[in-house]
């Protein structure tokens, strides 16, 4: 059987009366093209079964509108709810994701290997490694970086972040507004300066309050619901002395698994017996179940200032390196919470 004839651009071109570049600028929507065009080129496309073949059009803009996304730690609904808001970002721009995952504090740095065999416009790492060596590499070849959610001190990369710091203050702002005097705390990885920035800011706001480092009982949860869960138990599962007033778990998937062994494990009442708090407020903190108080990061807002540091309507221009963007979380007060004290 001969093949069916697969219409281009010149084929709509001809039946709706414009120019070929009218047909590449009716299919951009960031081109300048009147309505009235725009609409007789669409429908020509209906009638002829014509879709843009964008591989091609690479070839000529040496632009692909595909940015590859770098992730690292899939478990944790936070980064879900990012990718999510990233693809949205992006589609709505008329570009495309290009997914690789990495395993949980792994380097990134085989999948970057892979993200420059594909030419992609620019790229997204969340909670993934990567060398400064491969970074360099991707540099050079006008390929920008943004690192979501973290930053490496000294880095060439550009990062856009939560103010972590302010956001630990937050939340140990908010326990002593409910009366704690006593505080644990619930860390996760000790390498990433997003969890180092969570207990920095907490421990400071703290000592302010006349309460040293020392004095706060902690233990690591790995950044994990099940860590939270061990952690918990370990820090509170001990009959000789008193219970914190007050747990923080730097980020909420562990405050979850904690909460769970709080009140199925050892018949707590939280915010009666101890109060808790996370951090990232992601979907399940709002649950009926949890109604978990913690710090929204700005993740809309986040995903904007990446998409905008990747330099898509620049291309050609110089890379600026090391670029630092924090935006402040807000506190979302819920019931884990105690009323603050008179």
């Amino acid at each position: 059987m001969k093949p069916s004839h697969r219409a281009t651009s010149f084929d709509v071109a001809a039946l709706a009366g414009v120019s070929q570049s009218a047909v590449s600028r009716a299919f951009s929507q960031q081109s300048s093209i009147a309505a009235e065009t725009r609409a007789r080129v669409l429908e020509a496309a209906r009638q002829l079964d014509y879709v843009p073949n964008r591989i091609a059009s690479s070839l000529i803009t040496r632009r692909t509108n595909i940015v590859a996304v770098i992730v690292g730690d899939m478990a944790n609904p936070f980064y879900v709810q990012a990718l999510h808001c990233i693809g949205c970002a992006l589609q709505a721009r008329g570009r495309q994701i290009l997914l690789f995952t990495v395993d949980r504090g792994g380097s990134a740095d085989e999948a970057m290997r892979r993200v420059l065999q594909y030419q992609v416009d620019g790229v997204l790492l969340t909670s993934a490694q990567l060398s400064m060596r491969m970074t360099s590499r991707s540099l050079d070849r006008g390929v920008p970086i943004v690192l979501f959610n973290r930053y490496v001190p000294g880095h060439d990369a550009a990062c856009v972040r939560c103010d972590n710091a302010h956001g630990g203050g937050l939340i140990a702002e908010a326990f002593l507004r409910g009366g704690a005097r006593r505080f644990a705390m619930i860390t996760g990885d000790p390498g990433a300066t997003t969890s180092q920035d969570r207990v920095r800011g907490f421990v400071t706001r703290l000592a302010e309050a006349g309460l040293a480092r020392g004095d706060i009982a902690e233990a690591c949860g790995h950044s994990t619901y099940e860590g939270g869960a061990a952690a918990a138990l370990a820090l509170l599962d001990r009959q000789r002395r008193e219970w914190p007033d007050a747990l923080y778990c730097i980020n909420d998937i562990m405050a979850l698994g904690a909460m769970d062994v709080l009140r199925m494990r050892l018949g707590a009442a939280i915010p009666q017996d101890i109060q808790v708090a996370g951090f990232d407020d992601i979907p399940q903190a709002a649950h009926l179940s949890y109604q978990l108080t913690t710090v929204a990061q700005p993740v809309e807002a986040m995903v904007a200032e990446a998409l905008a540091l990747l330099h898509f309507d620049r291309a050609g221009q110089r890379i600026e390196r090391a670029i630092d963007r924090a935006l402040p979380g807000q506190l979302v007060m819920r019931a884990t919470l105690r009323a603050p004290s008179a």
